[in-house]
């Protein structure tokens, strides 16, 4: 028997292995096609001129400034109601029906299609908010889009921190709030930051959502305000590899937009390990 489930165990951790290998080589494969094709067009007038000649010459400015002023707007909106909703169902909310309801739900909510929360956003933002078509309107789209993920992760944080932090801290005469604020939170935050900096990057190369609610094809131009179209990296990616009348021409334009996106979302991740591995350091459980 002990022969049998050492023979079961091996074969599992080969088959594991092999996925994880498979996985990594079909990821590497695309990020050297990237890359190769990708980091010649890479230049300080590629990043910091507007598109001419129609699309097929400059660069790609006002949709890089585009992407980071949506990614902007959705950090301010999801951020701090995700960490406090974590925070309310994690440390206040009673152990019921309603509240196990309230968790599926958001889990569900993670797996709803991007496309489903773009159309939701042209519902309630463009519509409804008056808002139009707008960097507003799809920064807030994003935010909804990104909201189960934040939660989800800093409620799990939260779970990993000892009760005992709570327990000593009630016994000493601080206040509910008092506890989480100086006891909790501070050795959650490597967690919950690495969580949201991970659904914001994902929202950042998200372009469903942004095509219903507010991104232009061709704007020469930074948006005025935060209630004007805009351009944006994924869907100028999108145009210049599917759409675009000539599509062989604007080839090298395509990978050098996806090599710059494909950096500002590993810039994001970067950050996340960085600020991990330096909370980590300074609140040692």
């Amino acid at each position: 028997m002990n022969k049998l489930r050492k023979i079961e165990h091996s074969l599992g951790y080969m088959i594991v292995t092999l996925c994880a290998v498979l996985v990594l080589l079909f990821l590497a494969v695309i990020l050297w096609d990237i890359v190769a094709k990708g980091s010649g067009v890479i230049s300080w007038s590629f990043v910091s001129d507007a598109p001419s000649e129609g699309m097929t010459a400059g660069g790609v400015f006002p949709a890089l400034m585009g992407t980071l002023f949506v990614t902007l707007i959705t950090i301010i909106f999801s951020f701090p109601i995700g960490v406090a909703a974590a925070i309310y169902l994690n440390e206040y909310a009673k152990m019921n029906f309603s509240t196990r309801l309230i968790r599926a739900s958001i889990r569900n909510l993670a797996g709803v299609p991007s496309i489903v929360y773009g159309l939701f956003g042209v519902a309630l933002f463009v519509q409804a908010m008056g808002m139009g078509r707008s960097i507003m309107a799809s920064g807030l789209t994003l935010g909804i889009l990104t909201l189960p993920w934040i939660i989800t992760t800093a409620e799990e944080s939260l779970k990993n921190i000892p009760k005992s932090f709570r327990d000593g801290s009630l016994a000493l005469g601080a206040t509910k709030w008092e506890t989480i604020q100086h006891n909790v939170l501070p050795y959650a935050m490597p967690g919950i930051l690495t969580g949201g900096i991970l659904g914001i990057s994902r929202a950042a190369g998200e372009t469903a959502p942004i095509l219903f609610t507010g991104v232009a094809f061709f704007l020469p131009d930074l948006p005025g305000s935060l209630f004007d179209q805009f351009m944006a990296l994924p869907y100028h990616l999108y145009i210049m590899s599917t759409q675009h009348h000539a599509i062989e021409l604007v080839r090298p334009i395509a990978y050098g937009t996806a090599f710059l996106l494909i950096a500002l979302v590993f810039g994001l991740n970067l950050g996340a390990i960085i600020i991990r591995y330096r909370l980590r350091k300074k609140f040692k459980m």
